[in-house]
């Protein structure tokens, strides 16, 4: 059998969209293969299955979000500033609508996680990732002196991951931006105090 050619990033991109908008149990193969273009062939052929699926879009999601924040905090500017901005990015994510998906780990971790060691594993890995990236920006920041080195790092990294959580899942009842601002502002002035 002969392997099917398609831009693998998209099809990942288009699955990540579908299993958001619906969860993994209620996305079906007709959703993934109307969300991808591809022929149930395709997929199986590609992924095994839906499941295989899923593997490979969180996977492609914690690439995406890697870069994603890696293009934040690139050094370039005063740590904090950095920081204030990616917060700011993500209350224009809750915004524009994008919170109502959640986020791919999370919405994955509340379905499946109880189900399937493996995915649990790949999203707390990715989850663990993530808030080790926040230690090291914080980190930084201490070192530039623009954070009191008397605050653990690892401590702030698990506030403001707390507090994103919270701030996408308030976004799902409370869309108003000024309203989630004024929240990501009060997060921010709580780590930097």
């Amino acid at each position: 059998m002969r392997n099917a050619e398609f831009d693998r990033e998209k099809v990942l991109r288009s699955a990540m969209t579908a299993f958001m908008d619906k969860g993994y149990g209620k996305t079906s193969m007709q959703d993934l293969t109307k969300a991808t273009g591809l022929h149930p062939g395709s997929i199986y052929c590609a992924f095994d299955n839906k499941r295989g699926l899923l593997l490979a879009a969180l996977e492609q999601y914690k690439t995406d979000r890697s870069a994603e924040f890696q293009s934040f905090f690139s050094g370039g500017r005063p740590v904090l500033v950095e920081l204030k901005a990616y917060l700011d990015n993500i209350v224009q994510g809750c915004i524009s609508g994008e919170a109502a998906k959640a986020c791919l780990l999370t919405k994955a971790l509340n379905e499946m996680a109880q189900q399937d060691e493996e995915v649990q594993k790949i999203i707390t890995d990715n989850l663990a990732s993530w808030q080790q990236g926040l230690a090291d920006v914080f980190e930084r920041a201490q070192a530039k002196g623009e954070l009191s080195a008397k605050r653990d790092s690892q401590h702030l990294a698990r506030f403001l991951a707390m507090g994103i959580y919270g701030l996408r899942t308030f976004a799902h009842t409370h869309p108003q931006g000024e309203t989630l601002q004024e929240l990501a502002d009060q997060l921010f002035g709580d780590i930097c105090a």
